[in-house]
């Protein structure tokens, strides 16, 4: 199953990866959504079903070139590393500009997210009755989704399991943003903000040789949620990839017009024009681990157009439309 890939490609590839990563980490927004635009979707599908019990008999008989190559493990080596690698530098630039420039980055997903519906249904084909009732499935549970009321934090190790298995769709299922599903458990700010930083602080310090992190209960209780959060990721990447080049392979019409529907309703998440709404309890606001308030939801309104901060909003929508439009010209043109 692997390609034989020159430099370049696999830098792309790398270079996808980190858009992927990105795209992953904030809430309304579909890595999934990414690997459909960038054109590896059904290939990250296809190796991620690779990983089965053929795979895990060469793994254990000793065999891990076969098993290497048998998994495409080129490919997912560059994806992945690239999409963990965004997870700690091009993404935390991407939260600097979520934090001082909000409306702004917000509008330009937006604009993608427009690009990328035109991009994907450009060359759909027939639109017959069954695959518009499927479009509008997809968008009403899109949409549906985004006015859903948040839920309380819960750290207990099986639901954090399941919301491995629930966060990793977003990289699955292109419109479906993972990161917004977790918001929606109520467990975002623990799992993908307060772990990933106890992980982060307690690898940099076992680096420098410092061992006591070990035996801080508060860094082991993070320990135990990153690594059974990861473990539902893991488990929920292999067996949606499975339900899904299933149905990819049989009824590809009808799962293209459900994402593009997915993707549509999507655009009620990364609307820009909104204001946070963030989590209080007895009129006081909780706070993560670095002392910023927790979203809770948004509340979403028209903008001003007297305002130049809307046209300015405006003006990166159409660039977030038009960097889609130039990626279909790029494509066009290599082939």
């Amino acid at each position: 199953m692997q390609v034989e890939r020159t430099f370049l490609q696999k830098l792309y590839l790398f270079l996808k990866g980190l858009a992927m990563g990105a795209a992953n980490k904030v809430p309304g927004v579909s890595g999934g959504t990414v690997s459909f635009v960038f054109g590896f979707y059904e290939e990250l599908i296809q190796s991620f079903r690779k990983v089965n019990i053929t795979a895990f008999k060469l793994l254990i008989s000793g065999r891990f070139s076969s098993f290497y190559t048998y998994v495409n493990g080129q490919f997912l080596l560059l994806i992945m590393g690239g999409s963990i690698f965004s997870y700690f530098s091009i993404s935390l630039v991407l939260d600097y500009f979520l934090e001082h420039y909000e409306l702004y980055v917000w509008s330009w997903f937006f604009g993608m997210i427009i690009g990328s519906i035109y991009y994907i249904g450009k060359d759909f084909g027939e639109w017959n009755r069954k695959n518009i009732i499927s479009l509008i499935i997809g968008a009403s549970i899109g949409l549906g989704i985004s006015f859903l009321k948040p839920a309380g934090e819960n750290d207990n190790l099986w639901f954090v399991f399941f919301c491995g298995i629930v966060g990793v769709s977003g990289m699955t299922l292109p419109g479906l943003s993972g990161s917004f599903i977790l918001i929606l458990m109520g467990n975002y700010v623990l799992l993908l903000v307060d772990a990933v930083n106890e992980l982060f602080f307690v690898v940099t310090n076992l680096l420098i040789g410092n061992f006591d992190v070990l035996s801080d209960p508060e860094k082991i209780r993070y320990l135990k949620i990153i690594s059974v959060f990861t473990a539902g990721s893991a488990f929920g990447l292999v067996s949606i990839s499975h339900v899904l080049g299933y149905v990819l392979k049989r009824y590809n019409a009808i799962v293209t017009a459900v994402i593009i529907g997915f993707i549509t309703g999507s655009l009620g998440i990364v609307w820009p024009f909104k204001n946070a709404v963030y989590l209080a309890v007895d009129n006081k606001y909780l706070l993560d681990n670095k002392g910023n308030r927790i979203v809770e939801n948004y509340t979403r309104f028209m903008p001003d157009f007297s305002s130049s901060e809307t046209w300015f909003a405006i003006f990166y929508i159409i660039l977030g439309i038009a960097l889609i439009l130039i990626i279909d010209f790029y494509g066009k043109t290599k082939k």
